[in-house]
Formats: C-alpha cells, structure tokens, sequence
C-alpha cells in the first residue's frame, strides 16, 4: 500500500470555535479569519494549505509562505581603477553580508552627477572626468522585507605620495530605509 501523505494541523476552526494546536506559534484573529504565523524562521518557507469544510464539500487554497532573512549593512570596495586621458574609471562592488533573495541597485546622491551612478546591480563601472572633484554614488541592498544603502563618495583620483592606490573617501553610512508589512 502507498504511505498516507500527512499534515500538520495549525488551527482547527468550526461552528465558531477554535482550536490552535500550535499554541505560542500561531495565533489566530476571529475578526478577518487571519492566521499569523510567530517566530517565524527559514523552516518554516513551505506550502500551506487553507481548507474550509462544509458539509460533504471542501475547498483548499494552498499558499506558499517564504521567508527571507532581512539585508545587513552593505560595504563597497574598489576591484580596480585606472586614470587615463583625464578620466578616472573605478569599479566598485556592493555586497552583503547576510539576507535572502538581495537585489542591488545603485544611484546618484547628487543631482549633477544623477545618470553617472544610475546601475541595477551588485558592480559599478564608474568613469567621470578628473574635473568632477567629488563623485558621490549610493548602492542600495533589498529583499522583499528589507533594504539598506551605504555610500561612496570619491574624491580624488591620482596617486598618493609613494603609492599606487587611489584615493576615496568610503562613507560607510548605512542608512536603513523603512518598508511597510502587510
């Protein structure tokens, strides 16, 4: 014989009354029929299963609940730079370090300077001319629940004094954006 499929009851509602099984893990709101799910954690990314039952009738919506772990900080660093007949160009990358499903997405923080940062993506090839003293770009890390933005703010493109790395001020200002729930 084939093994049964088995659930796990939630909440059993009927004729008004209501049992929650997972007392301390759910908690069930009689005013719009909803079910919150508490302390949610990554196990819990699974299919749901919605049944009302009438009589010999039966209906199921089945829902796919995911979870996703909110973006930190992002950081930028320098993967290159070149400076060449009067334009410094640098690649910058922007990553985090924890959050599920990132996307990034990069902009300008100075209205001058608004299509030279404007990039979907983790990396930004940036090249400007040297009269631009100071570039200022804002990558943005999100998700679904969360998003943060740290910024670059470039000031010089040349040699320092007896070395060979650019100079860059990193503005490691995080600044969360916030995002309404439902």
């Amino acid at each position: 014989t084939e093994d049964p499929q088995r659930k796990l009851v939630l909440l059993k509602y009927s004729d008004g009354n209501f049992t929650n099984y997972m007392q301390g893990r759910a908690r069930f709101h009689m005013s719009d029929f909803s079910l919150e799910i508490l302390n949610t954690s990554r196990e819990d990314r699974q299919l749901h299963e919605y049944i009302v039952s009438k009589g010999p009738e039966e209906k199921v919506w089945q829902i796919q609940l995911e979870v996703y772990e909110p973006v930190s900080d992002p950081s930028i660093q320098i993967l290159g730079w070149a400076l060449a007949n009067g334009s410094c160009t640098i690649t910058l990358n922007c990553t985090v370090e924890r959050g599920d499903n990132v996307s990034y997405s990069w902009d300008s923080q100075d209205t001058s300077t608004s299509g030279l940062c404007s990039r979907n993506g983790n990396l930004l090839n940036l090249s400007y001319p040297l009269q631009n003293a100071s570039i200022a770009c804002a990558c943005t890390a999100s998700n679904p629940v969360s998003s943060r933005v740290v910024a670059f703010n470039s000031s010089e493109c040349s040699y320092e004094q007896g070395g060979k790395s650019p100079v860059a001020d990193l503005a490691l200002s995080s600044l969360p954006v916030p995002l309404l729930l439902c």
